[in-house]
């Protein structure tokens, strides 16, 4: 479980550099928008002002697939040139001229801005967000794919009044008249990159809480989430309230807002002052066990100083965005759920990076190309280490010198070291070498910081050795050992028949449970009467895993078991409903009348109005036991071509899994035949229409 969560929580890191304009320097920006979402296209229109520091015949910014309805410099219509990905001015600027440029537009946006639920007939879940991380930003708006040109942004945007609008910045006013549209306009006070401009459309309520400091933060939710609120949003003004403090830097934006988005590519993004997340996150207090918001919170809130105030020059400085911001979510979460919780997370990434390094595929944090573990997880290893080394009062006072230093600028690395150098007064050669330059992963130095910082994960050292040697009841009653060395030590004890279940399943400890469960698989006899209340644990991966196992373990009691959990939806992917509606369907003496409304109500779930986690699972199950229709082939045709490459991918395997069987070939192209071009998009290659 924690591979999964770990892969789902880590969001996409590749940034790509455009060509810096190092000639003018582009101060100030007045955009308009207005999204035409049935045509998914956008009208907009943005007021550049500029200064010219070094004589130049020409500007360009990036800019895709648009159209431009008018562009003038200094109040006259100016020659300019347009390309596939980029507009140019051509003009002969003179070094120390100032310039208002103002370009008027139509962009249909590839990708970038997604128009969500706009195409169905479900009232209330339409949805516009944007995603434009690296270069991206370049889609809806003419602007600047490198990281290094920071503007002080204002936003007016046109939408529908029924629905909300969220954008960076204040928002100033929103005009009320009897007009369908309304006018929201933002502000920004400080200087940011164009990449981490967003702008949200949809259905939301929120909550407004206060920091310690006073600033506002706004947390959105759909208007039939309230019950879902706190746990959602959990410890979100904790861990605003600790990192101000922990970095010793007051927050730097005028507020800060988080929302939850439909069909997001990633766990979250860190728009400056404006974090979007995927609506997955937005959970029960049943899930907060299993899945909760806490990690992504705190990281996307940490970005807002590395990676917001202080941003990256080049791709081998990309540790100063995430390996920071994973760092700090650790430390905030160290704080909420204690000092073992932070060091036995180490514990389990140093593992995970030890045996990359094995296998030679280890990589240096200076190298541009690396992965999103040597990022994130590498990355905050090495800043605990760098803090272990120099100090905690020294570390404390670099962080703080090197963010106003640098604050509202671009950085790199040796940078970042020269300011931790001046205030800690030591040389750090030997650490950049072992942390930042090499592409081996320390193990032995990261044991002996564990050990040293740990009784914990001193004991499990000491341990290990001879965990295989313990009775399961052994470890458990031992009131030295805290949770995480338990579960570690019983891990290590293998599978289930090395292990005792019985006191493992019955334990007041909710996360040994959920241990036990994912350690079963066929249940004795004996274990039956203490096994069936795990359907109904305060766990819904528990309870999915109970289900399952019982279902499996004894056929004479399948309905018992689907009538104590016939009400149970389970974590966001729904994993339980779906679970459910498929054992029942295969369960034949289970309310047979009601097969065709069960089977109905699987094939819904995948349908584009769900979550790609739902429907993923729901075109599994419905493949697995061979009940697709032309509703599952039609859905499974549309997701071939969805914005998120992950769920995009799978669906093309399967698809092509079902194209290579002759009778459901044919299945598909009859369906194939009655949807448009656009949806046909990977099948063009495949099919004769």
């Amino acid at each position: 479980m924690k591979k999964i969560v770990l892969a789902f929580v880590l969001s996409f890191c590749f940034y790509s550099y455009g060509q810096h304009q190092d000639k003018v320097d582009f101060i100030k920006a007045k955009l308009y928008l207005s999204p035409v979402p049935k045509e998914k296209t956008i009208k907009g229109g943005v007021i550049y002002r500029f200064n010219v520091l070094k004589n130049v015949d020409s500007v360009f910014l990036d800019a895709k697939n648009m159209d431009f309805l008018k562009v003038e410099l200094d109040g006259k219509k100016v020659d300019f040139t347009t390309k596939e990905k980029t507009i140019s001015i051509n003009h002969k600027f003179k070094k120390g001229e100032s310039h208002k440029l103002i370009l008027e537009y139509i962009a249909k946006p590839k990708q970038t801005v997604y128009f969500i639920g706009w195409d169905d007939d479900v009232e209330g879940n339409e949805q516009i967000w944007t995603q434009g991380q690296g270069k991206y930003t370049s889609h809806w708006l003419p602007s600047f794919d490198d990281m290094e040109e920071k503007i002080e942004f204002e936003l007016r945007i046109e939408a529908d009044k029924k629905y909300q609008v969220i954008a960076n910045g204040n928002l100033l006013l929103k005009t009320d008249n009897d007009e369908e549209d309304a006018i929201w306009l933002f502000d920004m006070k400080k200087p940011m990159s164009s990449y981490l401009l967003a702008f949200a459309i949809g259905n939301y309520d929120k909550q407004v809480l206060k920091s310690n400091s006073g600033v506002d933060i706004e947390n959105y939710y759909y208007p039939g989430d309230s019950l879902k609120v706190e746990p959602t949003y959990r410890y979100t003004k904790r861990i605003f309230d600790f990192l101000e403090n922990e970095i010793g830097v007051a927050y730097p934006w005028q507020n800060y807002k988080q929302v939850p988005v439909h069909d997001f590519l990633y766990a979250g993004m860190e728009n400056t002052s404006a974090t979007f997340f995927s609506d997955a996150f937005v959970i029960d207090s049943t899930s907060f066990i299993d899945r909760n918001y806490v990690n992504i919170n705190a990281h996307e809130l940490a970005h807002q100083w590395f990676g917001n105030l202080v941003t990256e020059k080049n791709s081998e400085d990309h540790w100063l965005h995430e390996g920071f911001a994973t760092y700090y979510a650790y430390v905030a979460e160290k704080e909420i759920f204690s000092d073992d919780y932070f060091y036995w997370k180490l514990f389990d990434t140093a593992k995970v990076l030890n045996d990359i390094s094995e296998k030679g595929e280890g990589e240096s944090l200076l190298n541009p190309k690396a992965s999103s573990l040597t990022f994130y997880e590498k990355g905050a290893w090495a800043l605990a280490m760098l803090k272990d080394e120099i100090g905690e009062e020294k570390f404390k006072t670099g962080i703080k010198n090197y963010l106003i230093k640098y604050q509202f600028r671009n950085v790199t690395v040796a940078e970042f070291i020269a300011v931790i150098e001046e205030a800690s007064g030591q040389n750090l050669k030997n650490f950049k070498a072992i942390w930042l330059e090499s592409d081996v992963f320390p193990i032995d130095v990261a044991k002996n910081y564990l050990i040293k910082n740990s009784s914990s994960l001193r004991m499990y050292y000491d341990l290990k050795h001879y965990s295989r040697t313990f009775s399961t009841i052994e470890i458990l009653k031992d009131p030295k050992l805290t949770t995480e060395l338990k579960l570690e030590l019983l891990q290590q004890k293998g599978d289930s028949i090395a292990l005792d279940l019985s006191p493992l399943i019955t334990n007041d400890d909710i996360r040994i449970r959920q241990f036990a469960a994912q350690k079963m698989n066929k249940i004795p006899e004996g274990l039956k009467e203490f096994a069936e209340p795990l359907l109904l644990d305060d766990s819904y991966i528990t309870n999915e895993l109970m289900l399952y196992n019982l279902w499996s373990s004894f056929d004479y009691d399948r309905t018992v078991f689907l009538e104590k959990t016939k009400d149970i939806v389970g974590l966001p992917n729904k994993n339980v409903r779906l679970l459910w509606l498929t054992l029942a369907l295969f369960t034949p003496d289970y309310n047979p009348t009601e097969s065709v409304y069960y089977h109905s109500e699987l094939v819904g779930y995948t349908s584009p109005i769900y979550n790609p986690e739902v429907r993923q699972t729901a075109f599994q199950y419905l493949s697995e036991i061979k009940v697709l229709n032309d509703d599952v082939f039609m859905n499974l045709i549309k997701a071939t071509n969805h914005h998120s490459w992950q769920f995009r991918n799978y669906a093309r395997q399967l698809f092509d899994t079902l194209w290579n069987d002759e009778e459901q070939k044919k299945e598909i192209e009859k369906v194939a035949n009655q949807l448009n071009s656009s949806d046909l998009r990977y099948l063009k290659t495949k099919l004769k229409l």
